[in-house]
């Protein structure tokens, strides 16, 4: 009976649960991650997740600089509908080369460095097409860890947020330039200059071409020629990045003036092209990152590394928005449209800026708002940041 009991008593008798791979496995990843921290929110982008979740009919988003009609709507350009309308259907969505759309760089390219450019035709350009302009700035950053690693990097004051970001991330060091006069509300030249004068031979200076973000102060031509001069005298590196090409003034080559300066004198340069503005093409991540090279031997061997530090980060760049941008600019009659309508784009943000001002003191405010009108920036939304 005792043995009978036993046996009945292990027949009712639960056995002890054991844990599920499942939850193993859960709980081996919360302990090795269980030290991660959220991380902080982005300063720009953040404010546009806050507008998106905000219920209120009333709302404006004053984050990203992002053009709107009149209606507080994206636009789509008609040139880049019509670019889309003859890709449809036509056109294979293949893998692009490491280095991207041959012919997106080439239509970049003149875009920057001018038409009729004899550097083109010399080859002595390294050009790859990278993932905007913040992906054109951050594989240069990598270029100049690797094969310059004692460099380091002067970023004006202020400057694009993310710059900070790209730099830090390559490892490459960071110094400051004085740019910008909070008193004036414009360029600190004098600071600049001597900035540019103290820094050690051969330093990398990263500027912008137009529209300097977030400032929206630019040099006079007569400026960016003293500054070419310096930096000649100085033997630096400048590193243009040109987000704004066309969108700044409405007029493309002026918008190029800076760069063209530098190359007449001389400069071997670096530049980080976006058509994100410009264009329109905010999500279709579309740039090219160029580096003058001393010839064409030196253009090959830049270029190849350049494709070998693309290779592992994203191994390809994206193909529709390059296919829009090379149709647009190598089509005569499309690229006269596109010309038109960014030319438009632009000039409509400047009456708005003249009639804010204007507005304003009207109201009768006891202040100066010339900076509004001179400052040369494709928003409103950063006279709020700099008042």
């Amino acid at each position: 009976m005792a043995a009978l009991s036993r046996a009945a008593s292990c027949l009712t008798r639960r056995p002890q649960a054991q844990p599920s791979r499942l939850q193993a496995a859960r709980a081996m990843a919360s302990s090795l991650f269980g030290h991660v921290e959220p991380a902080p929110k982005d300063p720009i982008l953040g404010v546009t997740e806050a507008f998106l979740a905000d219920p209120s009919p009333d709302k404006v988003n004053v984050g990203v600089g992002a053009y709107r009609d009149d209606n507080g709507k994206p636009l789509v350009l008609d040139c880049v509908r019509e670019a889309e309308r003859r890709i449809a259907g036509n056109l294979n969505m293949e893998y692009l080369p490491m280095g991207g759309s041959i012919k997106t760089i080439e239509e970049s390219l003149k875009l920057a460095y001018g038409e009729d450019s004899e550097l083109i035709k010399d080859k002595r350009i390294a050009a790859v097409q990278a993932l905007s302009g913040t992906g054109a700035c951050r594989l240069f950053a990598d270029f100049q860890k690797r094969f310059l690693p004692d460099s380091q990097i002067y970023i004006p004051t202020p400057t694009w947020s993310n710059h900070h970001n790209i730099w830090r991330d390559a490892q490459v060091p960071q110094k400051s330039f004085t740019y910008y006069h909070p008193e004036s509300r414009g360029l600190d030249f004098s600071g600049l200059m001597n900035d540019i004068k103290n820094a050690p031979d051969g330093s990398f200076f990263l500027l912008h071409a137009c529209a300097h973000n977030p400032t929206g102060v630019d040099p006079t031509e007569e400026q960016w020629r003293e500054i070419s001069h310096l930096f000649k005298v100085k033997k630096h590196f400048p590193f243009f990045d040109m987000a704004y090409q066309g969108f700044a003034s409405g007029d493309p080559e002026r918008d190029a003036k800076a760069i063209r300066i530098f190359l007449e004198d001389g400069h071997q340069i670096g530049c980080a092209q976006s058509y994100a503005k410009n264009m329109g093409l905010y999500g279709q991540r579309v740039g090219c990152l160029s580096i003058l090279c001393e010839d064409e031997m030196q253009a090959v061997a830049v270029k190849s590394q350049l494709q070998q530090i693309a290779r592992p980060m994203y191994s390809n760049p994206p193909v529709h928005g390059a296919l829009v941008v090379s149709i647009i600019l190598s089509d005569p009659e499309l690229k006269s449209l596109w010309l038109k309508e960014v030319k438009g784009m632009a000039d409509r943000i400047i009456g708005m800026r003249t009639a804010l001002k204007e507005n304003l003191e009207k109201l009768g405010s006891p202040l100066s708002w010339e900076h509004i009108t001179n400052q040369v920036k494709i928003t409103l939304n950063v006279v709020v940041d700099i008042m």
